[in-house]
């Protein structure tokens, strides 16, 4: 549950969950975050999720904080706890192309390419927030025997679609940009779709996403 709701400047609200990151407590964040903006409170102009923390802007023409805070301290999340989040599936393909970094990986893991992605591929991921770009999510929890640092000089171009990993998270370019974690492969889908104003992200916090193998052909013809 939130720990502490503070005020972030003179028209946001700060509802802190605690220090540590994890799945638990994001959904949490999630819960709120999917129920505030259902509930439709008056004066909210906008909700921010991220990892442990939810930020929630208001007009202070028709809000203030100490309302607010009332309000979201007296939310009822029981309607939110069962229900599922969706499971996306998104399809890679890894060759050399598109692996950029998969081999230093192996020098720096000390695992083999071939366990590197079996590793990966095996399990599902957790969507903690979207951010940075628009629709680019931050997925975890990665294998621990996977786990690595940024690189030390960030690439100035990520081609769009670009699936990488640093700590825990690994993450998918929605659009080419500047960055710098390790890049092990691309997929053809697109994350973040502009002209769908209901839906824009392919990817939403507390989605579920399960990675799919595909060879450079069938990416190359996957949009066709």
């Amino acid at each position: 549950m939130i720990k502490n709701i503070s005020n972030l400047g003179d028209a946001a609200l700060y509802c802190d969950f605690g220090k540590e990151v994890n799945k638990e407590i994001n959904s949490k964040v999630i819960q709120y975050f999917k129920n505030i903006k259902e509930k439709k409170i008056e004066g909210i102009t906008n909700i921010t999720p991220s990892y442990n923390k939810l930020i929630i802007s208001f007009d202070m023409n028709n809000a203030n904080f100490e309302n607010l805070k009332e309000k979201i301290e007296n939310l009822n999340l029981k309607e939110f706890i069962n229900k599922k989040s969706d499971i996306i599936k998104i399809p890679i393909c890894c060759d050399k192309e598109f692996s950029l970094d998969l081999k230093k990986l192996e020098k720096k893991l000390k695992i083999s390419e071939d366990k590197i992605l079996e590793k990966f591929f095996s399990r599902e991921y957790y969507c903690y927030m979207t951010g940075f770009i628009a629709g680019h999510p931050f997925l975890g929890d990665t294998d621990e025997s996977l786990r690595v640092k940024r690189l030390e000089t960030p690439r100035v171009k990520i081609p769009k679609g670009s699936v990488g990993l640093t700590e825990q998270f690994c993450n998918i370019y929605s659009f080419e940009s500047p960055g710098g974690w390790n890049i092990i492969g691309n997929t053809p889908l697109n994350i973040f779709d502009k002209k769908n104003e209901n839906k824009p992200n392919l990817i939403n916090p507390g989605d579920t996403v399960v990675f799919e193998k595909i060879s450079k052909s069938e990416h190359d013809k996957y949009n066709d």
